[in-house]
């Protein structure tokens, strides 16, 4: 009876074991594994930010650069200077910019660096060339140090060329990784992990390269995994106590069925032993299946937090992709974090007072809350509300965070790098890239709809003479008052643009020549009408000349700027501050 009684205890404690332990290390590897790639992909993600903060940064420069360039070739010192051919004059006046140089066809004088990106200016004296200017902003170790101050600790920005570092580590080394895909590489005997941007368009095939150490990424995936290893060792040791004691007390329950088996068995057939009812073996069933039940609702309710942390997560993540709005990512941040946490509501606080909200943030219980600040850029701050928080929660509160914040500080970048793409930053008014395009596709619906639209050039007379006499900042107060003029006049659905210099355009969608005339001669009386102040005390009127044409009378993109820069160099010809019309456009009056 002893040996019987034995070998079931050794069944029940293996099935035990297969239906207890199995599950619990799966789940313990799953989450060991699952916190692992958690490591790498908020390394990932930390370079992809200190990228995308480089790049910003060296737009900047570039744009910098090229304003310098500019500035350095409207100076009528620097064009008397290489009218002249004076180099020291020319030295002296490049000196003050870093980068300059500066060549009349035949010497060059200033910063000669290969590895840079360089700006060029044609400097134009009367009606030829003089020169060219040129301000490089050199790919060197002192750059990447600026570029990459949004690295963590230890991380650093290498600029690579053909699988070859350039700049940031021991120049030579092999560093090969595909554009936009990070993965682990070797520099100079240390690994990192890596991450690159696509080839630069200036200087041609450089790419800037951020790398995290290796060992850092190893020991965080370490500490844990030690973590998961305690934790189930716990596990373990707890499961084998409670299996013991369990143990100990079915092994008792059966002694006590045995003698009454034994007494069967004897001949006293009246004994009976009924496996129902409230008898020990119905407890220990309900115990069993209480016991079982049990932990099912713990796997169920560990399921459900983790999709609900995925599809949070999942959410999030689509909608960090997939838009730039911000109002619209910090609504999606509050439900995200609320329902990634089990909160009982949210809010997002900015500088204005609330911007979004999910469940009910008013009610009693802990207040969290979580700052969405990336360096100078503050979005405010989230606040989540519940009963209680554990330490997952606000772990994967914090995560959340983080990953908004980044995308919060793309939209910002997108918003300013869309804005610079098609506003004149002097005079607010469209660029000539939006210009065209609108135009463009004004043509092709006028073409499709058998519409009219009219193209307008302006030019400011004299432009160049008071912009000589009085000086640049005043030449620039008369481009913004001719600016404020059109954008007074033209309807909402015209587009007023800065052409280049000078020159403005106006594309009137279903306007023909006539109209369009009558609306140019508004603004001219509008500038004519207009006295502006020189810094000398000098009243200085000014007028402007326009050139109108009209499709369909000119059929195509190309003949409509030339017969309006036609119809604009004919009312300049004619005396200016006046309107010209192309003969296509009056063709149909004549008739």
């Amino acid at each position: 009876m002893e040996a019987v009684i034995g070998t079931f205890k050794l069944k029940l404690v293996f099935w035990f074991a297969l239906l207890a332990l199995v599950p619990l290390g799966i789940a313990f590897y799953g989450y060991d594994a699952l916190a692992k790639r958690s490591e790498t992909r908020r390394t990932d993600g930390g370079l992809e930010a200190a990228l995308r903060g480089a790049l910003a940064g060296y737009v900047i420069r570039l744009d910098a650069a090229s304003t310098e360039a500019q500035q350095l070739a409207r100076d009528p010192r620097l064009q008397r200077a290489l009218r002249n051919h004076d180099r020291g004059e020319l030295r002296r006046l490049i000196a003050h910019v870093d980068g300059a140089s500066v060549t009349d066809g035949k010497v060059s004088i200033g910063a000669t660096d290969t590895l840079a990106g360089v700006r060029t200016v044609t400097v134009v004296g009367g009606n030829r060339v003089l020169g060219r200017v040129a301000v490089r902003v050199p790919v060197d170790e002192e750059l990447l140090r600026r570029l990459g101050a949004g690295l963590a600790p230890g991380d650093r920005l290498v600029a690579v060329a053909a699988g070859s570092v350039l700049a940031g580590a021991p120049p030579g080394a092999r560093l090969e990784l595909r554009s936009g895909r990070a993965g682990r590489v070797t520099v100079a005997g240390t690994t990192y992990r890596g991450l690159a941007t696509v080839p630069l368009s200036d200087p041609q095939g450089i790419s800037f390269v951020a790398l995290a150490p290796q060992r850092t990424l190893d020991a965080g995936a370490r500490d844990s995994e030690q973590g998961v290893r305690a934790a189930l060792l716990g596990s373990l040791i707890l499961l084998g106590v409670i299996t013991y004691l369990l143990g100990r007390s079915v092994v008792g329950t059966l002694t006590r069925f045995a003698g009454a088996a034994h007494s069967i068995a004897g001949g006293r057939l009246g004994e009976r032993v009924e496996v129902r009812g409230r008898d020990e073996f119905a407890q220990l069933a309900r115990a069993f299946n209480d016991m079982a039940s049990q932990l099912e609702q713990q796997r169920l309710d560990v399921q459900t937090e983790r999709a609900r942390v995925r599809d949070a997560t999942q959410r999030l993540g689509e909608a960090l992709v997939s838009t730039h709005d911000s109002r619209q990512l910090l609504r999606v941040i509050v439900e995200s974090a609320v329902e990634a946490t089990g909160a009982t509501g949210g809010i997002v606080i900015g500088r204005d007072g609330e911007v979004a909200r999910a469940g009910d943030p008013d009610s009693a219980g802990e207040r969290i809350a979580f700052p969405l600040r990336a360096g100078a850029s503050d979005f405010g701050h989230l606040v989540i509300v519940a009963p209680s928080f554990d330490a997952a929660q606000i772990e994967t509160a914090r995560s959340l965070t983080g990953q908004a914040v980044v995308a919060l500080e793309n939209a910002q970048l997108h918003r300013l790098v869309q804005h610079q793409a098609l506003i004149d930053s002097l005079t607010g008014l469209a660029n000539r890239r939006s210009a065209e395009d609108t135009l463009r596709f004004e043509l092709a619906r006028s073409a499709r709809f058998d519409g009219d639209i009219c193209f307008v050039l302006a030019d400011l007379d004299d432009f160049k003479q008071i912009n000589d006499r009085y000086g640049h900042p005043f030449g620039d107060e008369l481009l913004k008052e001719f600016a404020n003029a059109m954008r007074a006049t033209v309807r909402a659905s015209d587009v007023a643009a800065r052409w280049g210099g000078e020159e403005f355009a106006l594309v009137l969608p279903g306007t023909d020549a006539a109209g369009g005339k009558m609306l140019a001669e508004r603004i001219r009386e509008i500038v004519e009408s207009r006295m502006l102040q020189a810094p000398d005390g000098t009243d200085v009127r000014i007028t402007a000349s326009f050139g109108v044409a009209s499709f369909p009378e000119s059929e195509d993109f190309g003949e409509l700027l030339a017969a309006a820069d036609s119809a604009l160099y004919g009312a300049k010809r004619e005396g200016k501050n006046r309107v010209g019309m192309s003969p296509e456009s009056l063709e149909p009056q004549i008739g």
